[in-house]
């Protein structure tokens, strides 16, 4: 027992309802206000000695829940569902262009072995550097500073032409 005499399995008897309903105007589903409620009594219970201290437990899980409510919401509104499929894929034809572009291979083939070699691995195997770097027997770190070294002689050796890159957006 705390000194008011409310304990934690108290609070949550008495106050679970009015919490969950608290949860449903939030969410407007039962089941995510059900999560929410938890997820908050679970918080609340780690800090159960200090908030009974300031004698105001429920607010302080009504508060953890909006927090939590907004967080999720966040992360969905960041999601863009669609109802089907696109039938086709984005092709962005700058890279097209680029990728075409007998200067960038040149650039490329200029640089030296090493940087050339962590430049393929990552951006056109898709490796991470780990992998990478057991490949080339090198460190984490080398293959990093590789890439950096690698990315500032491209970009100051090779440059998309004005009238690619103004092609390229007229063809939108």
């Amino acid at each position: 027992m705390d000194d008011d005499g409310l304990t934690y399995e108290r609070f949550v008897t008495d106050r679970a309802e009015t919490l969950l309903r608290y949860g449903y105007v939030l969410t407007g589903n039962a089941h995510d206000a059900a999560d929410l409620v938890q997820e908050g009594l679970l918080r609340l219970r780690t800090a159960w000695p200090r908030v009974v201290r300031k004698d105001d437990p429920e607010g302080y899980t009504r508060a953890i829940m909006a927090r939590l409510h907004i967080s999720a919401w966040r992360r969905r509104r960041r999601e863009r569902l669609v109802r089907e499929v696109p039938e086709c894929g984005y092709v962005d034809q700058g890279l097209e262009q680029t990728e075409r572009d007998p200067r960038l291979w040149r650039a490329l083939a200029a640089l030296p072995r090493r940087q050339r070699a962590v430049l393929v691995l990552r951006y056109y195997e898709d490796l991470p550097d780990e992998e990478i770097a057991k490949l080339l027997d090198i460190s984490r770190g080398t293959v990093r500073s590789q890439a950096a070294r690698a990315l500032d002689k491209l970009r100051a050796d090779w440059r998309p032409s004005m009238t690619q890159a103004v092609g390229a957006h007229h063809d939108r």
